[in-house]
């Protein structure tokens, strides 16, 4: 898109977010990318993640220009301190955090007999062990924000955006790890969805398909074979399944722990959504297809 006509649409007259602040993990590109934009567009602070320096820059500059206010921390989200240095820099910039939406992620495929404890466990790392650590490090924040709110008689509610798939909710053959770690992300969902209930915080998920991004794209050429193991749309299907279905991607570069792997949305968004309604807990399931 081009600048100007990204800037329009930042300063556009409705802002439903105006100054509240944004955490985006794997945001440097792809999903991550059009919902830091998306954010920005209805006023929100941003603070930008990817584990590559370059995109997240690149993302970090395209907000700024645009008339966003925006930070970035760099680093893949599995490491260790990164939840707390995170949402540090959230605090000591913005002073408050109104939104996190745990997005980064990758698939690393085999079936059970040939999948190794490195695999497994990597993909627990990317996928479960950091959403928790950075909703862990976000609890106490929220939860101050919320006890001043409730003292200053203000109702206000926060939000917590977790990305699964639709392997997490309905298996996929090869994905034994990935499946697993997603599955897991739902179940953390549902659990903060009622801790939280207290603080007015709304946790959801939503757990895509078929998406244009760089982990359907095929292997280039002199790729390793460490690469072409991780080769899967976040379906499972192997690359190239989507091609007759996408538009070219020209950004085909490998993908990395903890950082956005997928550049690009294709009209092919199959998703289902979980909904809290404010105050109730987590109580209802809707499917969606666009």
């Amino acid at each position: 898109m081009p600048r100007h006509a990204l800037r329009a649409r930042l300063k556009g007259p409705r802002r439903k977010l105006e100054s509240k602040v944004a955490l985006v993990t794997g945001s440097g590109c792809g999903i991550g990318r059009a919902i830091a934009l998306k954010l920005a567009r209805e006023g929100a602070w941003i603070v930008v993640n990817d584990r590559d320096a370059e995109s997240t820059n690149v993302v970090l500059a395209e907000l700024k220009a645009a008339g966003a206010q925006a930070i970035s921390v760099i680093g893949p989200v599995n490491d260790d301190g990164f939840a707390a240095r995170f949402v540090g820099a959230a605090m000591e910039q913005f002073g408050t955090i109104d939104i996190v939406v745990n997005n980064a992620g990758y698939t690393w495929d085999a079936s059970i007999q040939k999948a190794t404890d490195e695999q497994f466990q990597t993909m627990l790392d990317v996928h479960v062990m950091a959403p928790f650590r950075i909703l862990r490090a976000a609890a106490e924040p929220i939860r101050l924000a919320a006890k001043k709110d409730a003292a200053e008689g203000r109702e206000v509610f926060r939000k917590v955006v977790n990305i699964s798939s639709v392997a997490g909710l309905f298996s996929n053959p090869g994905q034994v790890s990935y499946a697993s770690a997603k599955a897991s992300l739902i179940g953390m969902t549902k659990t903060l969805s009622k801790e939280w209930e207290r603080y007015k915080v709304n946790v959801n998920c939503v757990a895509f398909g078929l998406i244009n991004t760089r982990l359907t794209q095929p292997i280039e050429a002199g790729k390793s074979a460490d690469r072409d193991r991780r080769t899967r749309d976040r379906c499972g299907h192997p690359a190239g399944y989507a091609r007759d279905v996408r538009e070219n991607d020209p950004d085909r570069s490998g993908r990395h722990a903890g950082g956005s792997s997928r550049c690009g949305i294709s009209a092919v968004q199959p998703r289902i959504e979980l909904h809290q309604r404010p105050g109730t807990g987590l109580r209802r399931w809707t499917g969606a297809l666009t």
